[in-house]
Order: structure tokens, then sequence, then C-alpha cells
């Protein structure tokens, strides 16, 4: 799959993230137009292509020290930066805040899953389906 293919998919996957975020994550809000969602999600996949790998890297040993638990910490800081650079989302409080980065980064998780080259064959049949 080509790289710019790959990224529109993954921004549509982090619309549809987003919308659930909203729904279950008290505290999490974004504005309803699907423009606006569509530059929150261009905004984070961003965060998550150029911000994601430093942050892991300079968190690195807490990541280790907390067997992975820190990788909410990251998520955490790229959702408040998100909050920061975008006036259409809007994440009240810090429990929101790590509720919001459990969600969504579970979710990321499963869906660089699905999108890594041996399971191209899934992907196509979840679309089918």
């Amino acid at each position: 799959m080509g790289w710019i293919l790959k990224t529109a998919a993954v921004v549509l996957a982090n619309i549809l993230i987003f919308m659930l975020s909203t729904r279950v994550v008290p505290g999490f809000m974004m504005a309803a137009g699907f423009g606006e969602m569509l530059v929150i999600a261009l905004i984070f996949t961003g965060l998550n292509y150029i911000l994601k790998p430093v942050l892991k890297l300079l968190l690195g040993p807490i990541i280790v020290l907390t067997l992975g638990l820190g990788l909410i910490l990251v998520n955490m800081v790229v959702l408040f930066i998100l909050d920061k650079l975008s006036n259409n989302l809007t994440i009240e409080n810090a429990l929101a805040l790590v509720y919001s980065s459990v969600l969504i980064g579970f979710l990321n998780f499963l869906l660089h899953l699905v999108f890594r080259k041996k399971n191209i064959r899934f992907l196509v049949l979840i679309f089918v389906i």
C-alpha cells in the first residue's frame, strides 16, 4: 500500500476514533463539522508521525521502567499539544485527557497492526464486510 494511501486511511480512521472518543469520554469535545474533524485528524496524524517518535526516544527510560505504561504519558503529551493547537478540540480536565489518551492510543495501536503488510487481507476483509 502506498504511503499516501496509508496516511489517508489513517487520517480517516483517526476521524472515526475521535468521534468515538467524543461519545465515550466525558470532557472530550470536538467540533461537529467534517472539515474541522479532518483538520484535527491531519494535525494529530502529523504529530504522531513527527513528534511521537521523538517523545518515545526522550522518555525511553520512563517507558522501560514502567513496562510500557509510559506510552500513555507520550499519548497524553501529544493530545495535550493537539488540544492547544486546535480551537475545534477541547479536553476539559486531566481525567478526560487520561481516558482519551488510553482509548485513542489503544485504537491507534490496533489500527497500525491492521496496516502491516501481512495484514492487508484482513484489512480488505473488514472493508468488504
